[in-house]
């Protein structure tokens, strides 16, 4: 079988395998888009240039989602396969264990483009989002979230060594998640928060991948709101790059097979 046929195969195994589990599925797939609808009716007022905050907000949940799924789901899904004997098993196989990594890849791409879709169509019905009317807007919208994703899968890879057990990993990566999402501009205005929370926020991807995205969904006269005095695509960029070049050092580093206690 072939490299890219292996891989694809156990991305579909890793698919079925989320898609069997009605917990996950409702809190990867709906919640955010629950969320949109919930502060979507709440606040319905603009923040200046003619922007509507559920317009702001829509973006930070997309950025969100993608964290959501790449970083967030892995760092708990596999220190509990860990914990369960799953990669210890795997091991024992003829499987390559990149193959592994490669699943878990497909199963986040697929994900993650459910989400946006989801997230997109529930903002552009109920909330009058309007979508990106260039191919400009596109294509930054494409490497904003390919390079976001990527940044948060292997940050995902890389954190899940730090649960100890399966069962302590939600309690470890939960908060660092929500921490996030309340000082990168998710649910708040990012140039309404404090300095320091802001500066904070900035050294993590999920601050400019929402920039990014506010760079594609609203008016480029919005660019003068932020902290810089524009979106800083640039500086998108290199962030981002930056924290995937990291993250993947730190996989290769730190990740582990078994549990401590198994050596």
């Amino acid at each position: 079988m072939g490299a890219a046929r292996l891989g694809l195969r156990q991305g579909v195994l890793e698919i079925k395998q989320f898609l069997r589990s009605r917990e996950q599925v409702m809190f990867t797939l709906a919640f955010p888009a629950i969320l949109v609808v919930i502060f979507g009716s709440i606040f319905k007022g603009t923040i200046g240039d003619g922007v509507k905050f559920t317009q702001y907000f829509v973006t930070g949940m997309i950025a969100s989602g993608l964290m959501t799924v790449g970083f967030q789901a892995l760092a708990i899904q596999i220190p509990m396969e860990r914990d369960r004997g799953v990669l210890k098993r795997l091991l024992g196989t003829p499987m390559p264990k990149w193959v592994y990594f490669a699943g878990k890849v497909v199963m986040v791409a697929f994900i993650a483009v459910l989400e946006t879709v989801i997230l997109l169509a529930v903002a552009t019905l109920l909330f009058d989002l309007r979508l990106p009317d260039t191919a400009g807007r596109w294509l930054t919208f494409g490497w904003v979230a390919v390079l976001g994703i990527t940044a948060c899968t292997l940050s995902g890879v890389a954190f899940s060594s730090l649960a100890r057990t399966g069962r302590s990993a939600p309690a470890v990566v939960t908060p660092v998640a929500l921490i996030l999402q309340f000082t990168s501009g998710v649910f708040f205005v990012y140039t309404q928060l404090p300095v320091w929370m802001q500066q904070t926020a900035a050294v993590f991807p999920l601050k400019w991948m929402c920039q990014g995205l506010r760079a594609v969904f609203l008016p480029a006269s919005f660019g003068a709101r932020e902290p810089a005095g524009s979106f800083e695509l640039g500086r998108v960029a290199a962030v981002l790059g930056l924290w995937c070049v990291v993250a993947l050092v730190l996989c290769l580093t730190t990740f582990r097979w078994t549990t401590k206690r198994d050596g």
